[in-house]
């Protein structure tokens, strides 16, 4: 009764999670394709792989189903856990594959999507539906309704087995996720000073020189300086310190001083270049 009432409660918490899977069901035969394919094929040996794998290949931690059926704790698992996971998965596959489930939910606090649930309940009712047929049928004894209760049978196993490897596929895709092999994004967020706001006019250079918006003269680039910084030197011509001292100038006249070019006895004197 304790327990009972202890999973109880666990159902009841799951539905306050707030974290959602890597993948939903409707995507994750693209998320694996392969993956999918193997669950679909070798359901039973992909769900002892898993259970393995979400127990961090620790099996002294292995519990029947998880710890979330009745029978759990009472099937000897401490003495020969590896034995009792190959018979749950193929004797109780359905309950494997969601003990696992239950098993990545409470350790991540995931939860169901609408969508995902309706998925699985979907896939529920179909074999009920599929059941309730097969009995009609064997108690009427009408051959068109044991007929139909036949297709509707292969109808819900296949769409049994269809989402039973998809859930598979979005649990090895959620534990590739806890353990790190997923790389870097190729693009990442950039720094916040990085990016652009509305309310600029023109948004902030990244990784270029700041260049002076359309229709700004050159003249009054570079901007004024921060406040608490010094002015940049004045940019008149010459600039200042030049020319260099020792360099021949008449005190108090500019640049180059009157008389110091052409140096004299440079050129020959005007009789002697126009000579007769």
């Amino acid at each position: 009764m304790a327990s009972s009432q202890a999973n109880l409660e666990k159902m009841q918490l799951r539905q306050s999670y707030r974290n959602l899977w890597h993948t939903d069901l409707p995507n994750a035969i693209q998320a694996d394709f392969p993956y999918c394919c193997l669950s679909l094929w070798c359901g039973p040996c992909v769900s002892y792989m898993l259970r393995k794998r979400a127990l961090y290949n620790d099996m002294s931690r292995y519990t029947c189903c998880a710890g979330y059926m009745p029978c759990s704790g009472k099937c000897g698992e401490s003495k020969c856990p590896e034995f009792c996971l190959a018979t749950e998965v193929f004797l109780c596959f359905g309950n494997s594959v969601a003990s696992t489930r239950f098993l990545l939910q409470d350790e991540f606090n995931i939860q169901t999507t609408k969508c995902d649930n309706c998925i699985i309940g979907f896939m529920f009712c179909l074999q009920q539906v599929a059941c309730i047929f097969s009995i009609v049928a064997a108690i009427v004894g009408s051959e068109e309704l044991s007929e139909a209760s036949q297709i509707l049978s292969c109808l819900s196993d296949m769409v049994y087995c269809s989402v039973c490897a998809c859930m598979q596929t979005q649990h090895k895709v959620e534990m590739d996720k806890r353990d790190g092999k997923f790389g870097p994004q190729p693009m990442q967020v950039p720094p916040m000073q990085q990016m652009s706001r509305i309310d600029q006019p023109v948004p902030p250079p990244a990784g270029y020189a700041p260049q002076p918006a359309y229709g700004q003269p050159y003249g009054a680039y570079p901007p004024p300086p921060a406040q608490g910084y010094p002015p940049p030197p004045a940019q008149g011509y010459p600039p200042a310190g030049y020319p260099p001292a020792g360099y021949p100038q008449a005190q108090g006249s500019s640049y180059p001083p009157p008389g110091s070019y052409p140096p004299p006895g440079s050129y020959p004197p005007p009789q002697g270049y126009y000579g007769k």
